[in-house]
C-alpha cells in the first residue's frame, strides 16, 4: 500500500486506540502523525507482513512514553483531571466516525486512568480490539504468558458496573433534555427525582477557569450548584444536545465558543454521575473545529 492509503486505512484505528490511551483528542493526533512518520523512515517496510499490528505497536509505544513523560503534569493537576470530550458533530475529519462507532464514555476512560501505562496498553488492546497475547507481546515488548497475567489483573482491579437497566441513545437523550429543562425552570424536586441520591459531579477547569476541584457529592449538593452556575450564566449562553463521547451530552455556548462539555453515566434509569468539561485547554480544539467550520459555510 501507498503511505497516503495506509493513512486513510488505519488513521481511525490508531486514533480510537492513542485517544483510549492518553483521554486526549490533540495528543491522540499527534500520536498518530508520529507514527506514520516513523513507519516511513523505517528502511524496508515492505518486509512487515503484518503492517496494522506494527502501526498498531508504533502508537502504543508512543502513548506510553507519552503519559511516563506527562505524570508529572498528571501529578500537580489542579482538581479532577477528565478526558478531553469528543463532540460527534465537531469531529472535522469524516474518517473519524468510525472511533464515534466504538466509542467509550467519560466513566470508563476515567476508570483506565487507574492502571498503570503498560496495563492499560495490555487491556486495551485485548479488551477493546480484541487482538491475541502472542501479537500484544510483541506490541509491548513482554512474553505472551506475562501479557496474559497483566489482562487479568488489570480487568480485576477495573470495578465497572454495567447498568442493570440498559437504555438506548435515544431514551437516555429524553432523559438529558428532560433534566436540562427542569434545570431552567427551576424544578428542583423534579431534578432530584432524575438524580440517584448518591449521584457524583465531577468538574474539570485545569485551574483556568473558576470550577469545583472536588467532586460534588450527593443529589441535594448537586442541584444547588447546578441551580448556582445557570443563575450566572449571561444571556447569550445556549445549550446544545449533542452526543459526547458516544452518550447524550451538553454543549455550553456563550458568544458561540465552547464554554462547557458535559457528559452524563446512568445507572437504574437515573443520573449517577455527571461530567463537566470547562478546561479551556481541553475545549479549544471544538472552538477552532467550528470556526473553521463557520469559515467553510461562508465560502
Amino acid at each position: 500500500m501507498e503511505m497516503e492509503q495506509l493513512y486513510q486505512s488505519y488513521k481511525p484505528l490508531l486514533f480510537s486506540l492513542a485517544y483510549r490511551m492518553l483521554g486526549s483528542v490533540m495528543d491522540a493526533e499527534d500520536i498518530v502523525q508520529e507514527t506514520f512518520v516513523t513507519f516511513e523512515k523505517l528502511e524496508n517496510p515492505q518486509s512487515i507482513t503484518n503492517v496494522k499490528s506494527y502501526l498498531c505497536k508504533i502508537t502504543t509505544n508512543c502513548c506510553i512514553d507519552q503519559l511516563r513523560s506527562a505524570s508529572h503534569k498528571r501529578e500537580t493537576y489542579v482538581g479532577t483531571w477528565l478526558p478531553e470530550p469528543v463532540v460527534e458533530d465537531y469531529l472535522a475529519d469524516p474518517a473519524s466516525s468510525y472511533f464515534m462507532k466504538e466509542s467509550v464514555s467519560t466513566a470508563y476512560l476515567m476508570l483506565l486512568q487507574q492502571l498503570s501505562e503498560v496495563e492499560r496498553a495490555v487491556f486495551l488492546l485485548r479488551e477493546v480490539f480484541q487482538y491475541d497475547y502472542d501479537e500484544i507481546a510483541s506490541m509491548v515488548d513482554k512474553s505472551s504468558t506475562n501479557c496474559r497475567q497483566i489482562f487479568h489483573r488489570a480487568k480485576k482491579s477495573l470495578v465497572h458496573e454495567p447498568d442493570s437497566y440498559p437504555q438506548n441513545y435515544k431514551q437516555m437523550s429524553v432523559y438529558v433534555e428532560k433534566f436540562m429543562a427542569a434545570l431552567q425552570n427551576g424544578e428542583i424536586s423534579e431534578m432530584l427525582q432524575m438524580l440517584k441520591k448518591d449521584a457524583i459531579f465531577f468538574a474539570d477547569g485545569g485551574g483556568k477557569v473558576k470550577a469545583a476541584i472536588k467532586p460534588i457529592y450527593t443529589a441535594d449538593r448537586i442541584t444547588q450548584l447546578f441551580k448556582g452556575v445557570i443563575n450566572k450564566l449571561p444571556e447569550n449562553a445556549a445549550f446544545n444536545f449533542k452526543r459526547v463521547n458516544g452518550g447524550p451530552g451538553i454543549v455550553v455556548t456563550i458568544d458561540g465558543d465552547v464554554a462547557y462539555v458535559v457528559s452524563f453515566e446512568f445507572k437504574d434509569r437515573k443520573i449517577k454521575s455527571v461530567y463537566m468539561v470547562a478546561n479551556p485547554d481541553k475545549l479549544s480544539r471544538l472552538n477552532e473545529d467550528r470556526s473553521k467550520g463557520m469559515k467553510q459555510g461562508n465560502n
